[in-house]
């Protein structure tokens, strides 16, 4: 492999380490809430959702001036759109507790934002394995892992939205909780999508 195609994959690992970063720290947040701080906490949230837009615009512009990509240039460009829109996702879910004043966590969101950093950092695992993908032992049980943490979210999510129902007898509390839970449950998604779309990649090119 030509050196400079290591950038799109040093690039796309990078990616994948900042959303580990936003999901650890949506889980500080979480674990340390104060809704007198949300302001700081999404600051500081925002911060890490504008490094992961530099990167996607980083391989934006080298995609555009490259005669020659490692796989086709569509491929990664989708890749990065993807990896970003999971950053994105994790930044939109704690700007939901300052939209419906959150003022207590529930403890199943807690446990949500912490299989999130769990799928991170499985999707910084198979980046890192990205690039030899026709020689990794190891990518595709890390994508069917992956696929598995988005079943325990399922459960999650499940388990979460039932509760919220049998036990809060205050209806703007359920309408924003129920809002909440479904933009984690987007977030799990989101993840199982890059693995999926990373997937459908390396059949591609083998």
């Amino acid at each position: 492999m030509a050196k400079g195609d290591k950038f799109y994959f040093e690039n796309l690992e990078k990616c994948t380490g900042i959303a580990k970063n936003a999901a650890e720290y949506l889980v500080e947040c979480l674990k340390n809430y104060s809704s007198d701080n949300i302001s700081e906490m999404l600051g500081k949230m925002h911060q890490i959702e504008h490094s992961a837009d530099m990167k996607k615009h980083e391989m934006s512009e080298a995609l555009a001036k490259a005669f020659v990509t490692p796989i086709d240039r569509e491929d990664l460009d989708m890749l990065s759109r993807i990896l970003d829109d999971v950053i994105d996702t994790i930044e939109e879910i704690l700007q939901k507790f300052y939209i419906y004043d959150i003022k207590k966590i529930h403890p199943s969101a807690i446990e949500f934002a912490e299989r999130l950093v769990k799928s991170c950092d499985l999707l910084q695992a198979v980046m890192g394995e990205f690039e030899s993908f026709k020689k990794s032992k190891k990518i595709r049980s890390l994508i069917i892992e992956i696929n598995d943490v988005e079943e325990e979210c399922d459960r999650i999510y499940l388990s979460a939205m039932r509760e919220l129902t049998v036990t809060s007898k205050d209806a703007l509390e359920i309408i924003s909780w129920r809002k909440i839970y479904e933009i984690f449950e987007e977030c799990a998604d989101a993840c199982e999508h890059v693995s999926d779309c990373i997937d459908s990649v390396i059949m591609k090119n083998t």
